[in-house]
Order: structure tokens, then C-alpha cells, then sequence
């Protein structure tokens, strides 16, 4: 019986393409996730800037957000920040948070004040704060004798790897010996662009718990942050942010025969021992009967490869 490769090449070629196209679409998402972010404070300060003169405000707050937890701000990027974290504020009517963003901005500058040109909306909220953080005493003063408050540090492991439309359980631990914290909240989206959703993670102690439903876990990542908040609501900790989130990969549904390898130059090893051995096959099955009678009859062989789920 004369063995035809063929039949064998086409099928088995095919699902290593459909293989390597899978694997293909994770391997940036895993460079991704090792690569250090490129932006510094300066960018997320223009960036949150630029949406919040787009009106994508909730955007904006979370760029600004990234760049309010980085360490190193000089002082006039931090008073960009909390300026722009207080418009957004306003804007969205979160009255509490505002008034924390203004109270940012006088203990670093008590004669702050802005622009004429600004939005009376504006101004008339910042004076007023103003007028009620001088006479509670100016708390929070930033001064050459005043003490700054002990750092506060979130540890958390990311998992590798998700399944898909299985809700996914997260954990961190806070050092935070002031316990400055009083909320964490999670912050996830699908894929690499957009928007991030947020859920309110359960705090309890030092100990955070949190889970991105089902519905966003889906192929090939989904990405997310933590976030620790203090009692004005402004971010003091976090752990991955909106410009350099924590990122988990989410395999698609087997649509092929599925080598068992762990990287990309494995699939070429092993098609090339598979493809190989068959050619070989097929060769030495094609040699000539060694008894002579009537010419055998055509035959044919099928071999079958199912691709599918």
C-alpha cells in the first residue's frame, strides 16, 4: 500500500497554524506585562489633562490617579495634579473628593488660587474650602518641620493565567502602620484599551480582598489594578495603575489539535519530528513488494484531524 504524506501534511499544517496564531496573539501580551512602563509622571500629567478637556473625566481621573501614587512628583506636578483631580471632581458633583484634590493643593500652596479665567463654578468651590481649611487650622500643612506620614505599601501576586467566564479571586496584604487607608477598589477592563471598570474590594485589616466578575474575564487578557483610597477619597497606595496595569492571560477554546509544548519554538520542533517522521513513513512504505504476482489494486488511506472545540 503506497502511503501518501499529502493527506497527512494538510490537515496536521493547518492546525499548527490555528496553534500558532493562538500563541502568537499571547506571547506581546506577556511581553507586555515585563516591560517597564514608558511614561513618566510628566505624560500621565498631560494625558489626564487632555481627557479631561475631551470630557472623558473618569479617564482623566485615573491617569491622574497613576501619576498621584508614583513616587519623585516634583512640587508644581503635584499641585497639576490636584488641581485637574479637583476639576474633574467638580465636574462629576463628588463634592468629598474635591474637597480632598483642593485640600491637596493648599497644603502645598496656602495662597493657591485660580486663574480669573477659570469657570466661577470653580473658583467659588475653591474658596470655599479654602475659607473652611483656614479656620480648622490649616491641617495638613506641608512644612520644612512638618512630619510626613509613613509610607503605605500594597503586596499582591498576580496570577499567571485565568479561565475564561470564571470569576477571578484576588488578594493583597497592606503595610499600612497609620492606617490611613479606609477603602480599596478594583479597577478592570477586557483587552488593552478603554475605560476600566471599577468593583469595591472588602478591606479588612491589612488584609484585601477583591474578584473581576466572569462576564470580563475573556480571551486573551484582561487587565487590572488595585487601588487604596484615604478618608477623602484620593489614591495614596496602589499596586499596577491605569497606565501600567497588572495584566493576566486568558487562553482561548481549543479549535485545534493542540501540541503539548510551553513556547512558541516548541511547535516548530515538534511539527518538524512529526512532519518528519511521516515523510519518513511514507517513503519506506512505498518501497517495491518483494513478491512478484498481479499489480495490487489502488488504495487509499484517510487519516483525520478534527478541528473544532
Amino acid at each position: 500500500m503506497r502511503f501518501r504524506a499529502q493527506r497527512w501534511f494538510a490537515p496536521l499544517a493547518l492546525a499548527l497554524a490555528v496553534h500558532g496564531t493562538a500563541l502568537t496573539a499571547a506571547i506581546p501580551a506577556f511581553a507586555q506585562a515585563t516591560r517597564a512602563p514608558a511614561q513618566g509622571q510628566q505624560d500621565l500629567i498631560q494625558r489626564g489633562r487632555a481627557l479631561f478637556d475631551d470630557q472623558q473625566y473618569e479617564e482623566s481621573i485615573q491617569s491622574l490617579s497613576a501619576a498621584l501614587v508614583r513616587p519623585n512628583n516634583s512640587k508644581p506636578q503635584k499641585l497639576e495634579i490636584y488641581r485637574l483631580l479637583a476639576l474633574n471632581y467638580i465636574t462629576l458633583s463628588r463634592k468629598d473628593e474635591a474637597e480632598s484634590a483642593v485640600r491637596g493643593l493648599l497644603s502645598l500652596q496656602p495662597d493657591y488660587a485660580l486663574p480669573a479665567s477659570e469657570s466661577p463654578r470653580f473658583r467659588d468651590f475653591l474658596a470655599t474650602v479654602k475659607q473652611k481649611w483656614e479656620a480648622e487650622g490649616r491641617p495638613g500643612l506641608v512644612t520644612e518641620t512638618a512630619a510626613l506620614p509613613l509610607p503605605v505599601t500594597m503586596t499582591h501576586n498576580s496570577p499567571a493565567q485565568a479561565d475564561r467566564r470564571v470569576q477571578l479571586d484576588l488578594t493583597a496584604t497592606l503595610t499600612d502602620p497609620q492606617h490611613r487607608v479606609v477603602s480599596v477598589k478594583l479597577f478592570y477592563r477586557h483587552g488593552s484599551s478603554g475605560k476600566f471598570d471599577d468593583v469595591e474590594g472588602e478591606l479588612d485589616g491589612e488584609h484585601v480582598r477583591a474578584a473581576i466578575p466572569p462576564e470580563a474575564v475573556q480571551p486573551t487578557i484582561v487587565e487590572y489594578y488595585l487601588q487604596g483610597f484615604d478618608k477623602g477619597g484620593l489614591p495614596i497606595v496602589s499596586r499596577g495603575d491605569a497606565e501600567a496595569p497588572l495584566r493576566v492571560a486568558v487562553p482561548e477554546p481549543s479549535k485545534a489539535w493542540i501540541l503539548p509544548v510551553a513556547i512558541t519554538g516548541g511547535v516548530l520542533v515538534a511539527a518538524a519530528g512529526i512532519i518528519g517522521g511521516i515523510l519518513l513513513f511514507g517513503k519506506s512504505s512505498s518501497a517495491p513488494p518483494t513478491k512478484v504476482g498481479p499489480p495490487a489494486q489502488p488504495s487509499t488511506s484517510t487519516v483525520t484531524i478534527n478541528i473544532g472545540d
